[in-house]
C-alpha cells in the first residue's frame, strides 16, 4: 500500500515556499502522491470547505519543477466548471514537462453557488463531466479530428503534446454515480469513507462495476494531530487490510504538517 498526502488548505498568507518545503518533505519521506485541492470562485473564504487559493494546475506545474519523484494530482478538480478542451491541453502539458507524474482527479462538484456565480450548469454537472471525462480520453490518447459526441464535439483541428506517458484519472467520490464514473472512466477511485468496513463495501461495489477494467481503490482521511499517531497508524493499516491500495491523508494546518508526515511515516515503518 502507498502513502500519499493532501497538501494543506494555502491561505493568502501562506508563503508558496511552504508548500515547497512541504512537497519536497513528502519526497524524502517516502509519500508517493501530494494532492491538491480546486475552487474557482467558491461563496465563502478558503480554507476547510473549500481548500487553497493557488489554481491546482499552476501549482502542480511549479512543484514538479522542484521535485524528482513525487506524483502530483488533484483531489478533486470540478471537471464541470472548467473548459475540457482547455484543460486537456494543460494537463497534456503537464505531463510532458513532470515526465509523466500527473494524475488527474475530478469530481462533479457539490456547491451550486460557485456553479452559478461562473455560470456553469449544475444541474446536470454529472453528464457534462461524464462528456469531459470522453473528450479527455480521446485527446490525451492521440484522437484526431473528427470528434463528435452529446457535447464538446469538433470537426477539425490538431492536438498536441499527446503526452508520452498515459495520464492517470482519479475519480473522487462516495455516491453510486461517483462509483459508476469511476468504473468507466477511471483508472483510480478515491472515495471518503467512514470506516474500513465502509470502504469494502465501496470498494467491492466498484470491482463488482468494473467487471472489464483494474481500477485502483484507494481512499481519503484526515488526522490533525489531535488523536495519537498510533491510532492513526493502526487505522491506515485496517485500510490496507479492506482492500486500500493507497491512503491519502490531510494533515491539518500547514504549520504541523511536517512533523505529523514525519510521525505517521515512521509509525508505519514499525508495522
Amino acid at each position: 500500500m502507498e502513502l500519499e498526502v493532501v497538501l494543506p488548505d494555502e491561505s493568502p498568507s501562506m508563503p508558496v515556499e511552504r508548500l515547497v518545503e512541504l512537497a519536497r518533505a513528502a519526497e524524502e519521506l517516502g509519500y508517493a502522491t501530494a494532492w491538491l485541492p480546486d475552487h474557482v470562485l467558491p461563496p465563502g473564504a478558503y480554507g476547510t470547505a473549500f481548500g487553497g487559493v493557488y489554481e491546482p494546475l499552476v501549482t502542480i506545474g511549479h512543484l514538479s519543477a522542484v521535485t524528482e519523484r513525487l506524483r502530483l494530482g488533484t483531489s478533486v478538480l470540478v471537471a464541470p466548471l472548467r473548459d475540457p478542451f482547455v484543460l486537456a491541453k494543460q494537463v497534456a502539458t503537464l505531463q510532458q514537462l513532470s515526465a509523466g507524474r500527473v494524475i488527474l482527479g475530478v469530481g462533479v462538484g457539490w456547491n451550486e453557488k460557485e456553479f452559478d456565480a461562473v455560470g456553469a450548469d449544475y444541474a446536470h454537472r454529472g453528464a457534462v463531466t461524464d462528456d469531459a471525462l470522453a473528450l479527455l480520453r480521446h485527446l490525451l490518447g492521440g484522437g484526431a479530428a473528427p470528434y463528435r459526441a452529446r457535447r464538446f464535439s469538433y470537426e477539425q483541428g490538431v492536438f498536441a503534446p499527446t503526452p508520452d506517458h498515459r495520464v492517470p484519472v482519479m475519480v473522487g467520490g462516495d455516491s453510486d454515480a461517483a462509483l459508476r464514473r469511476a468504473a468507466r472512466s477511471g483508472d483510480i477511485w478515491q472515495g471518503l469513507p467512514t470506516s474500513p468496513g465502509a470502504f469494502a463495501e465501496r470498494a467491492q461495489r466498484l470491482a463488482g462495476l468494473a467487471v472489464d477494467r483494474d481500477v485502483l481503490a484507494t481512499l481519503r482521511i484526515g488526522w490533525d494531530g489531535t488523536a495519537p499517531v498510533g491510532r492513526i497508524a493502526d487505522e491506515v493499516v485496517a485500510y490496507r487490510e479492506a482492500g486500500a491500495a493507497r491512503v491519502a491523508v490531510h494533515f491539518g494546518e500547514h504549520d504541523g504538517t511536517r512533523v505529523r508526515m514525519a510521525a505517521l511515516a515512521e509509525a508505519l515503518s514499525e508495522r
